[in-house]
């Protein structure tokens, strides 16, 4: 019998959003200054205020406050209408020193001694469903808010958008797991005010929604999926009605509370951990990059058609305490799934350090990774250039998205003997 998943994401003008990605450019600005920083910055947004904390260890110092404001700008929280503007909130500091009973565990003599930030378990998933071996349901709820964000940004298509904004996106699957339509989207965006039909003012955003966004969504994704939208889909735009007030006025938002749009929208597995704010020493991030990056190349060599790589530590320990694999019945090779296992382990060198060096993530990459998912992007070099009164000027050139390169399809390949 056919059933439904659904997944959800949010704009990068939601607060918890708002939230990641103010920790995230701190987080840039340490490693930019001082790759060895050790960093976790956590946020709290509301109504004209920010509020940061954490740990952090470096030798450097930035400029928490123009940071911050920087950032609430380039989301577009640019108004005093909006409660929120990255010009006139408070900002408050409340930052500390890491613990150095958490600093001895992590920083050896030797770095391939480095051991673990904290104990727990992180996943990484991938699967044929899309190009980018990502979920279907969530790649589409990220198109459509990736889309909108760029009408809001050109003024002229639908000038009345505000930053804050949600999808979800429901598809009927078939009962060999293939994805046969889309059942279901819901889109909640946040706008300017109308004056003073409420009805009026909801008829044009649903007709503005449906003709203008939903079909530059509908072109960017490729011919085979494109046949997912028919007549029969149901719409709920903004369903509860008017949505002026949003943003950090609307909602307080916090840092790593949207993790799971940030990495699968509830297919696969997550451990719990948060990822923005956090320097890859803390394997929360690092080790769920690491393993996303396995189960991505797995799948593209042909290991399987759907997996999830499940890799667990200690703090303070090197090597990882568990590494497991699940192919949901989809393996193309004749071993079992622990087996499989045991080939990744050998493979994928998962000591917290190997993973750092592996995936460049010493390195200013993570403010990019804020909004619309930390996995599924396309791997790409850029020119980042950072500016403190302290400081000076740095350019620095990066790899963002390392953990989605296809770099190590071919020895999966020879070690699967595919």
């Amino acid at each position: 019998m056919p059933y439904l998943f659904t997944s959800e994401s949010v704009s990068e003008g939601h607060p918890d959003k708002v939230a990641d990605q103010i920790s995230d450019a701190l987080l840039d600005n340490f490693l930019a200054f001082d790759a060895e920083s050790k960093v976790a910055c956590e946020t709290l947004v509301t109504t004209g205020q920010v509020v940061l904390a954490g740990e952090v260890r470096s030798h450097t110092y930035v400029d928490l406050q123009q940071i911050t404001r920087e950032v609430i700008n380039d989301i577009g929280y640019t108004k005093g209408a909006y409660q929120f503007s990255g010009d006139s909130c408070g900002v408050i500091s409340l930052i500390h020193e890491q613990s150095q009973e958490i600093n001895q565990g992590v920083d050896r003599g030797d770095k391939k001694l480095q051991g673990a930030g904290d104990q727990g378990m992180m996943f990484g998933y991938a699967t044929r469903e899309t190009d980018n071996y990502m979920p279907l349901a969530l790649d589409i709820a990220n198109r459509i808010l990736q889309e909108l964000a760029a009408l809001r940004r050109e003024s002229d298509a639908i000038p009345y958008l505000r930053p804050d904004a949600k999808a979800q996106v429901t598809i009927e699957y078939s009962d060999d797991d293939q994805p046969q339509r889309i059942d279901t989207i819901v889109i909640s965006t946040q706008h300017d005010p109308f004056d003073p039909d409420d009805a009026a003012m909801l008829a044009r955003i649903k007709k503005d929604l449906l003709q203008i966004l939903i079909p530059r969504v509908v072109a960017g994704l490729p011919e085979r999926l494109r046949g997912l939208f028919d007549e029969r889909i149901k719409y709920h735009i903004n369903p509860t009605g008017k949505f002026v007030i949003g943003g950090p006025h609307g909602d307080t938002g916090l840092t790593g509370r949207k993790i799971i749009v940030d990495t699968y929208g509830g297919k696969g597995a997550h451990g719990g951990g948060a990822f923005s704010g956090k320097d890859p020493s803390k394997v929360d991030r690092s080790a769920a990059y690491a393993a996303r990056h396995a189960a991505k190349n797995l799948v593209a060599a042909g290991v399987a058609d759907e997996i999830l790589v499940q890799v667990s530590y200690a703090i303070g320990v090197v090597e990882p305490t568990s590494i497991n694999v699940t192919t949901y019945g989809t393996s193309r090779v004749n071993l079992t799934d622990g087996q499989i296992g045991a080939k990744v382990a050998e493979l994928f060198d998962m000591r917290p350090f190997a993973i750092e060096e592996r995936l460049k993530l010493r390195n200013p990459i993570y403010l990019e990774t804020a909004a619309y998912g930390h996995m599924g992007k396309e791997p790409r070099v850029v020119t980042k250039v950072f500016e403190s009164p302290y400081n000076g000027r740095v350019t620095k050139e990066v790899e963002l998205f390392t953990w989605e390169k296809l770099d190590a399809v071919d020895a999966v390949r020879e070690a699967f003997g595919l």
